[in-house]
């Protein structure tokens, strides 16, 4: 039963879009109309608003991912994982994504809150470092644009946490959070397309 509450507790704390409330609060802008592909994240909260708007929105998108997986660990205590924590994982990302509060549209697409999720278990980092380090890869490489690059990142960190990390319980939600991801980018970049299309 503890379980569920902090899924749902999750899940309408990811939905909260604190780039949103930021940009408004400093600005006086809406998000979704200054950026160029309406996304309410921490990318377009540091390009619109500039670093305290940006910082702000990273701290507390990181924050709002971390705090469930953090609760779940601390009330489970020693116990063996659950695969309820997957569950636990993919709340706040899906709420960020799908946010209840603007009817399930216009959410972000979920970096910063995902590896939020895997900061939670810290001091064990090996998650949070898989697309971590796909990111500078692909970085280095100079994959370009930025949207691909994600796409590739957590395409292959689904991979790399099925073969790397040893508990079932995180490579399912590592699997769930990084397709969400991944299915956020691919819309925003078809939503983009139709956009010059017309």
């Amino acid at each position: 039963m503890k379980t569920l509450w902090i899924i749902i507790g999750g899940y309408l704390l990811g939905s909260i879009l604190f780039g949103k409330i930021f940009l408004k609060l400093l600005k006086d802008k809406d998000i979704r109309k200054e950026s160029s592909d309406g996304n309410p994240g921490t990318f377009n909260a540091f390009a619109e608003g500039g670093m305290l708007c940006g910082v702000l929105t990273l701290l507390c998108d990181l924050g709002k991912g971390a705090l469930p997986v953090f609760l779940y660990l601390k009330l489970n205590g020693q116990e063996p994982l659950g695969m309820t924590l997957a569950f636990v994982m993919l709340a706040p990302v899906l709420g960020h994504a799908f946010p209840v509060y603007t009817g399930f549209k216009g959410g972000g697409k979920a970096i910063a809150v995902s590896f939020g999720v895997l900061l939670g278990f810290f001091p064990y980092l090996i998650p949070a470092l898989i697309p971590a380090v796909f990111y500078l890869l692909y970085s280095a490489l100079k994959v370009q644009p930025h949207s691909k690059r994600s796409i590739l990142t957590f395409s292959c960190s689904i991979a790399a946490a099925l073969f790397l990390l040893k508990e079932s319980a995180i490579k399912l939600g590592m699997t769930f959070i990084s397709s969400v991801v991944v299915a956020r980018h691919i819309s925003s970049e078809k939503l983009c397309r139709e956009k010059n299309f017309s």
